[in-house]
């Protein structure tokens, strides 16, 4: 059998242990060209080494081996052809997958690693860039509500909505004086998703820092207000009040690091 290679050479040469052959040809995947009559010994051909990509290649596309072992004995372009689009299918779907989980780590990495770096008694002017959000429904309140109502009333509902709550989520004021006024009740939920329409738009914004529970800012308000009044600034839009850190790192409700920014324009003249 000179004219033939035994399965350490087959092995060696077509990069595949030689247990996982002695295991192909048990289940009749793939088989040597013949046997020793004497011995029992494998011994393929190099002709095989072309054969064996048919394994190889469906192999590395996570075909199970039974679906390759019916493959085998079945094989036509239509039917390959076939397969091959179901895989595709399923390929998009695991990479749509992949990139919204990718996408909810770098939005909740990048909030940690803010709220581990501010100074939280201060109150600046700092250059924000553009940031996509998903803007929820406008909320109602009724008397005596606060943010948590018209969320865990939206969150029931959210199936239909198609938000993925795995994202952060803040909350939007129409307004500063929305702000002071009813700090508890932003005027709409956003979520921190990078594939939402709505942008909170690049700019200078006016930021500051609070602790406490959802909608609980304490005096954070008044002082940005009181900022505003004495460096002579005009605001130019919304307040977005996002939490850097919350349930998802820090156990302690009251230590929920929420961070509250306004869009400003250049100084008043005076």
């Amino acid at each position: 059998m000179s004219d033939t290679l035994s399965i350490q050479e087959f092995s060696k040469i077509s990069g595949i242990e030689a247990s996982t052959l002695r295991y192909w040809d048990e289940i009749g995947i793939f088989s040597p060209l013949k046997r020793d009559p004497e011995n029992n010994y494998r011994h393929y051909s190099t002709a095989q080494l072309l054969a064996l990509n048919f394994v190889t290649s469906l192999s590395a596309l996570d075909i199970p081996l039974k679906k390759i072992s019916e493959l085998r004995e079945e094989r036509d372009p239509d039917g390959f052809l076939e397969l091959l689009e179901k895989l595709e299918k399923e390929m998009d779907m695991e990479m749509r997958d992949l990139r919204q989980r990718y996408s909810i780590i770098h939005a909740r990495r990048e909030l940690i690693n803010q709220g581990m770096k501010v100074d939280e008694n201060a109150i600046s002017i700092m250059t924000l860039e553009d940031m996509p959000m998903i803007l929820w429904p406008r909320n109602e309140y009724t008397d005596g509500e606060t943010f948590l109502t018209p969320l865990s009333k939206f969150i029931v509902h959210t199936p239909e909505q198609h938000i993925n709550l795995s994202f952060p989520v803040g909350g939007r004021y129409d307004d500063i004086d929305s702000f002071i006024r009813t700090p508890e009740c932003p005027d709409n939920f956003v979520s921190i998703d990078p594939i939402g329409t709505y942008t909170r738009i690049a700019g200078d914004y006016l930021v500051g820092f609070a602790r406490g529970y959802y909608g609980d800012f304490g005096d954070l308000p008044q002082r940005m207000a009181a900022y505003v009044a004495e460096n002579s600034i005009n605001i130019k839009g919304p307040v977005y009040a996002l939490y850097l850190h919350e349930e998802t790192c820090t156990k302690d409700p009251s230590q929920y690091l929420a961070k509250c920014s306004i869009a400003i324009s250049k100084k008043r003249k005076i």
